[in-house]
């Protein structure tokens, strides 16, 4: 996913985050200190080693039991402050709130059977595989979904006993230190979730230190080499969620209307900022034209405005940096000979504004198409055949997530079967799900999330043989 660049002076010891609607700031923060935030790892570590690691199954769903109620009782609050800082329209924020609570009651439910003990037959007596806590976790999120993503990764290694160290994007410190104090009020020991607010400097030497056992990214392709690099160097497990470019595939036999309405969500939910959004809408060529009419008409109809407005579809970028990136998109498009069917151009005079742009092109070297576009911009391209969209579906970098849209299901299936991603939907948008596995391929990472095989990431898978 594009990650947003940190605009502070390299030397002032605090910064304003802002609404990207309006542009008005909300609030200075003070960065901790390289070491103040070591000490606070320290304690992060400490209260994971010697409380958290050692309660039982059962202490542990109650105090996620706790969690998912106390995100519903204050849920507009909280979906208010995402609003606010990211531009997140609000009925998307407050489904937010939701699906963290969701999986904090999938965890108090399933958690204890993902990490139940598992016996085995092989040469010796009695064999044993059990799942232990590695310690401290290192969070290093992004600012698109300011609570499911430290909350879809952090959970997991949560319940499983370790502690978590949390860094966010700065422009959602607020919501950072809001998900710290949702801690503590869920009834968690002291110091077992924290909150840093770091430098880039600052952050790697939180990698490197003793105080942390491992490290979980979900941002851009440079940044997860870099803290990669750096984990490696201290034999230190990573999971690193990167960019997605998700391919939409439509075959010839899909329900055209069907499959236009779900790209519309599929493309455009968060202002098209989503690492698993269908990037890449690959249409092959029989119904090409009469889905283009219903994606248009679908995209046409979506209200753009004032993110705290209920009734709003799609509210602001991120800020103006991205919004500039979503004219170069577009600009790069049209001067290669693409179609611009509707958008590609500023929505307001004020607020990071952007309207949702669809491209018509039948060419594969666009940027818009080579490169993952964080925007409301979608590029529907034309294949004359399932074979062709296999094959440009698979020509990308990414391998995040895909789907295929057909009534054949036994051929959606043997598609499926042919892409490189980390998963594919078929007759379904791409989404996140508290019993699937979330992760990808190539250039999207490695690792994954959600599920017992996320829940299995950041544990030691200990083997205990008995032998008479």
């Amino acid at each position: 996913m594009n990650t947003q660049k940190d605009t502070t002076s390299t030397t002032s010891t605090s910064f304003w985050t802002h609404n990207p609607a309006t542009g008005k700031p909300l609030a200075e923060y003070q960065y901790h200190a390289e070491e103040e935030a070591l000490d606070v790892a320290r304690s992060v570590h400490h209260a994971g080693r010697t409380t958290w690691q050692h309660t039982s199954f059962e202490e542990r769903a109650q105090v996620f039991k706790n969690l998912a109620s106390v995100l519903r009782d204050n849920k507009q609050e909280y979906a208010l402050l995402m609003t606010r800082e990211m531009g997140k329209v609000i009925k998307e924020s407050l489904a937010e709130v939701e699906k963290c609570a969701w999986l904090a009651e999938v965890l108090a439910e399933q958690g204890e059977a993902w990490l139940r003990d598992e016996h085995l037959e092989a040469d010796g007596d009695e064999h044993l595989i059990c799942f232990e806590p590695l310690g401290c976790i290192y969070l290093i999120m992004p600012w698109n979904y300011p609570f499911w993503q430290p909350f879809k990764v952090g959970l997991l290694p949560l319940y499983a006993g370790n502690s978590i160290l949390l860094k966010h994007a700065s422009n959602v410190t607020g919501s950072a230190l809001c998900i710290e104090s949702i801690m503590k009020d869920a009834g968690f020991p002291d110091d077992v979730f924290r909150t840093v607010v770091v430098r880039h400097g600052t952050s790697n030497a939180l990698v490197e230190s003793e105080y942390v056992q491992a490290v979980s990214l979900t941002g851009g392709n440079v940044s997860g080499s870099l803290v990669a690099s750096l984990a490696g160097k201290c034999i230190k497990k990573t999971v690193l969620e990167l960019g997605g470019s998700d391919p939409f595939i439509v075959c010839a036999d899909a329900d055209v209307k069907l499959a236009a309405a779900q790209a519309v969500s599929g493309r455009m939910n968060n202002c098209g900022q989503v690492c698993i959004g269908a990037k890449r809408i690959i249409v092959h060529s029989s119904i090409y034209d009469e889905f283009l009419g219903y994606y248009k008409e679908g995209v046409a109809s979506l209200k753009q405005g004032d993110p705290e407005d209920p009734n709003t579809d799609i509210g602001p970028l991120v800020n103006e940096a991205a919004l500039q990136d979503m004219e170069a998109f577009v600009q790069d498009a049209v001067e290669q000979g693409a179609e611009l069917v509707i958008g590609g151009n500023r929505a307001a005079d004020t607020g990071s504004f952007f309207a949702p742009t669809i491209v018509a092109t039948k060419g594969k070297a666009l940027r818009m198409v080579r490169e993952e576009v964080f925007g409301p911009i979608a590029p529907v391209i034309e294949v004359a055949s399932d074979d062709e969209a296999i094959a440009l579906a698979n020509s990308s970098e990414f391998g995040l997530n895909a789907s295929v849209w057909t009534t054949d299901l036994n051929k959606g299936k043997a598609l499926a079967a042919k892409i490189e991603a980390g998963g594919v939907f078929i007759n379904h948008i791409s989404s996140s799900h508290p019993l699937l596995p979330l992760g990808g391929v190539k250039q999207s990472g490695y690792g994954r999330e959600l599920s017992h095989w996320g829940i299995k990431e950041f544990v030691n898978v200990k083997a205990i043989n008995v032998y008479s």
